[in-house]
């Protein structure tokens, strides 16, 4: 067998035409164990089911105390220079009247909700906003489906994306039941929310936690028994979304509706 080497040039985007057409017709094998379970430690084969045990990271949103200002969305594009129109974390607005579920989400939320019709407003029987993002699940479908290992599992619980390596093909977008990833076209690669991974590895807060007024975002580490997501969770009084789909989120919600489940 020919020896592989860590050239960056096998994926260049000359190789990766030809790439996608050995994916095609079955001849990308070799490459494929290269680059998704030897890669520089960020092989899905190894790292996404291996747990660090200094932190373990989780986010918890309470509905209940979100008002939809929107804050959070502005402050996650700031952080990370995401493209107007896309979102790696975003807001929707819930109506429930008794003839079905009325659901928008005018820019993401990022510049608040206006007033819905007058016939809506008659029909309503409760509203709510529910944040959502990347769950940043145990057992990723992304993380599984990527061709070239370009997004994994770090221990600490964060699902990420290498650009270096991604193709932009989209099938984690495709894989993802959250609707959480895009492909930034700005840089034609994979993009979602990274619980602002280079913050957290700082000491500090996501960005959007940071900008709620209300506290309805919250993170911390589950290693840390004081720690509040810690003490919510052993409370019991948590849902996830799609919980069918075993994904395992570490993104967890309190006075989540049964319509959204």
């Amino acid at each position: 067998m020919k020896k592989l080497t860590s050239d960056s040039s096998l994926l260049g985007s000359k190789s990766r035409r030809v790439f996608l057409k050995q994916i095609v017709s079955g001849t990308a094998t070799t490459l494929m164990i290269y680059a998704s379970g030897v890669r520089g430690g960020h092989g899905t084969s190894r790292i996404w089911k291996q747990r660090s045990t200094e932190h373990h990271w989780a986010y918890i949103i309470d509905v209940g105390k979100c008002i939809g200002w929107g804050g959070c969305v502005r402050a996650c594009a700031q952080e990370n220079n995401v493209p107007e129109g896309a979102f790696r974390t975003w807001v929707e607005r819930y109506v429930i009247t008794e003839d079905g579920v009325y659901v928008d989400s005018p820019k993401g939320g990022a510049e608040g909700f206006g007033p819905v019709s007058e016939d809506l407003k008659e029909k309503a029987i409760k509203s709510f906003f529910v944040p959502k993002m990347c769950n940043h699940c145990e057992n990723p479908p992304c993380v599984q489906v990527c061709p070239v290992g370009a997004t994994y599992k770090s221990p600490e619980g964060f699902v990420l994306v290498d650009n270096d390596y991604c193709l932009g093909c989209a099938y984690c977008v495709q894989a993802c039941p959250y609707g959480a990833r895009f492909i930034n076209h700005e840089i034609n690669k994979s993009d979602k929310c990274s619980w602002c991974h280079h913050r957290v590895k700082q000491g500090r807060q996501p960005a959007c936690v940071e900008a709620c007024p209300t506290s309805a975002r919250i993170f911390g580490d589950l290693k840390d028994p004081e720690s509040e997501v810690s003490r919510i969770l052993q409370e019991g009084i948590w849902t996830v979304l799609r919980p069918a789909m075993h994904t395992g989120p570490s993104c967890f919600y309190i006075g989540l509706p049964k319509e959204v489940i």
